[in-house]
């Protein structure tokens, strides 16, 4: 009976920590998940350096966006079209949330310097860490508000 409890006792504690193991790793993934949006945006919207940007990108990048083409060539004509249009904007990430393979960041989008910008909300699924699509909605900030919150 001793053995018995002996041989439970440390299977539970086996469970426990190869549980909490898999619990740090996911943790981990959705870290380097955060870490890759971040990168990719700080790079490409930012910098607006797009062979920076598209080594966070995976085999395929599928565009959600209706104005915006698929694909890494897409997304390099985005940044061409930014850094040669508007080369002082700059977007500022002011939330992020991650849900497993999902980033979601809220960002306030300014093109020239001393406008009010919009908001944006960009989504982001990666699969084996590198982004694979891309949603984003967006809004103007207005010159009033209807009642006394920010956007962000």
């Amino acid at each position: 009976m001793r053995k018995m409890l002996q041989t439970l006792f440390i299977s539970v504690l086996l469970f426990n920590f190869s549980s909490a193991a898999l619990a740090s790793e996911k943790l981990s993934q959705k870290q380097q998940n955060l870490q890759t949006v971040l990168n990719f945006y700080e790079a490409g919207l930012n910098k607006k350096d797009a062979d920076e940007a598209l080594k966070y990108l995976g085999d395929r990048y599928v565009q959600h966006n209706p104005n915006a083409a698929d694909g890494p060539e897409g997304f390099r004509g985005f940044v061409t079209f930014l850094r040669d249009k508007f080369p002082k904007s700059h977007s500022e990430i002011k939330a992020s949330f991650v849900d497993g393979d999902y980033v979601i960041l809220h960002v306030h989008a300014v093109r020239e310097p001393g406008e009010r910008g919009v908001a944006i909300v960009d989504i982001f699924k990666l699969e084996n860490g590198k982004i694979v699509e891309h949603w984003d909605v967006s809004q103007p900030v207005p010159e009033k508000s209807a009642n006394n919150n920010t956007m962000f």
